[in-house]
């Protein structure tokens, strides 16, 4: 068996932790940054005290009592990372791509001979960094992939040309990003990927659809991406020029938006995807400034506008758009599509069952660019006791990345969920819970003591402040218990359903004696 490599050599440079350097950490400081709940990256001291990626927030806390919390602020990890990007680009290769925040590929080949070989290349990579006060790892090998793993495992680790597929051998096959295809391989006794690799490319086309022939390429030392097609008969660029030149970099970025969609038009016409996007700004003193961006998959219009936001905020702080004594702002903005590659089909994320219409996913762009990110948001189902607890609005373009969307009682983010509320589900759950007031027929308030023994039989309710009405009708308590071994304390609370005479039903919550309303059935 031998890989069918890439004939072009690939340099990545990392910086280990870049979100948590982004935010200042000091070091020694245990920090994470979070983005929708979930850790996205956390230093040296929070992994040794045992916080790692993807995990919960309330379980990161309760690992690491002294965790410092960021929010994660992906303009200031671009802007910052803007200052590597040009850098690099000034002193060892001309020509880049950016696949994320901290982390950067680049074509070796040409930069090696010039620099005396892919060692000496690696380190003058390491070194440049390093002058600007920020660790990195260099890796090369036979595809962007393989040279990302290289420089996880260390400073300067060359793959030998064909060695991509010796190299990822003894890698477990979660490396290859395919949970689903990782876990089935595991079922069927396929722990390596080097023992994928070794299955016959037909039986894997067979059985495992697209996804495992992508993955069986990537085993066997390919590359992911399909071989790029030509495009030299029809440009897919597209480009807006401003009759007066533009001084207001959101004016652009709106600018950008409305690109992406044109680019993304031509591009199923053409039925072809991309996953690399140059932006290219023209200033309106003749300067010429580029930066190219990696999107697996469809580039949506909001993410080409969010890297061109942070990409031009750096630009600006640090004077490249500065027009000196020239005529100021930015006179064109071009989108250029590279990789392209055939359209094989794409699996939709809005409902999380089948394929988006493209209208729909445009649509929700252009409203999103208007208002922001989150304002078109869809709803997927995750782990909890509580109604409220089992949604989650995650914007559209997001993808979950803790394996939320899970169906099902026990099956919701890895339940089961002891203390579930059962069906029949409410009508209606309110984003804020609402005060109540349950009292007795003596209109002292009802309280639920450690025993789950009600103080007195519920006589009338009040909600937010409004008239009582009458109790007819009572279920519960039941108790939820949640996080009883943390050291700041858990959460203990007990949830009832009351029936009242003017034909509603409540779901109401006690929390330390104070009674709230968490949903109405009706």
């Amino acid at each position: 068996m031998t890989g069918a490599t890439d004939s072009v050599r690939v340099v990545v440079v990392w910086v280990p932790d870049f979100p948590v350097l982004a935010c200042g950490a000091q070091d020694g400081e245990p920090v994470a940054v979070v983005h929708r709940g979930a850790v996205v990256a956390c230093s040296a001291t929070a992994r040794a005290a045992g916080v790692r990626r993807h995990m919960r927030l309330p379980t990161a806390q309760a690992r690491c009592p002294g965790l410092r919390v960021v929010e994660r602020d992906l303009a200031a990890e671009v802007r910052l990372f803007e200052q590597v990007v040009h850098r690099v680009e000034a002193e060892v290769v001309p020509r880049l791509e950016v696949i994320r925040p901290g982390l950067l590929a680049a074509p070796a080949r040409g930069a090696a001979r010039y620099w005396g070989g892919e060692p000496q290349l690696s380190v003058r990579l390491v070194g440049t960094v390093a002058d600007l006060g920020l660790p990195a790892r260099a890796g090369i090998a036979d595809s962007t992939f393989v040279a990302a793993l290289a420089a996880r495992r260390g400073d300067g680790v060359v793959v030998p040309a064909d060695g991509n597929a010796a190299f990822l051998s003894p890698y477990p096959v979660g490396v290859l990003g395919v949970p689903r295809l990782a876990e089935l391989l595991k079922q069927l006794g396929i722990r390596t990927v080097g023992d994928f690799a070794r299955l016959p490319a037909g039986r894997v086309a067979e059985r495992l659809g697209t996804e495992g022939i992508v993955a069986h390429r990537v085993a066997r030392g390919g590359s992911a991406r399909p071989v790029s097609v030509r495009t030299a008969v029809q440009d897919h660029t597209v480009q807006r020029l401003f009759e007066v030149a533009e001084e207001q970099l959101d004016a652009v970025v709106f600018v950008a938006v409305a690109l992406a969609d044109e680019l993304h038009e031509r591009l199923a016409a053409a039925g072809v995807v991309c996953g690399r996007v140059e932006a290219a700004v023209e200033t309106a003193d003749g300067r010429i400034l580029t930066r190219i961006f990696r999107h697996e998959g469809r580039l949506s219009s909001r993410a080409v506008a969010e890297r061109v936001r942070g990409v031009l905020a750096a630009w600006s702080e640090t004077g490249l758009l500065d027009a000196g004594d020239g005529e100021p702002g930015i006179r064109r903005l071009t989108l250029r599509p590279d990789g392209i590659a055939p359209d094989t089909g794409s699996q939709g994320a809005f409902d999380g069952e089948r394929d988006t219409p493209v209208e729909v996913e445009r649509a929700a762009a252009r409203v999103q660019a208007v208002l922001g990110h989150r304002a078109v948001a869809r709803i997927i189902e995750v782990g909890g006791r509580g109604p409220g607890d089992r949604i989650r609005l995650v914007p559209v373009g997001d993808v979950p990345d803790d394996g939320a969307g899970a169906t099902g009682a026990e099956g919701a983010a890895g339940g089961p969920w002891q203390g579930l509320l059962p069906a029949p589900h409410p009508a209606a759950v309110y984003p804020v819970r609402r005060p109540a007031r349950l009292t007795g027929t003596d209109g002292a308030p009802v309280g639920v003591a450690g025993r789950l023994e009600l103080s007195a039989e519920p006589a009338f309710l009040s909600v937010d402040g409004r008239r009582p009405a009458g109790v007819n009708g009572w279920a519960g308590p039941w108790p939820v218990l949640e996080r009883w071994w943390a050291r700041d304390g858990g959460r203990r609370v007990a949830r009832m359903q009351i029936t009242t005479d003017d034909g509603h039903a409540w779901l109401l919550l006690v929390d330390r004696s104070r009674w709230w309303v968490e949903a109405h059935y009706g």
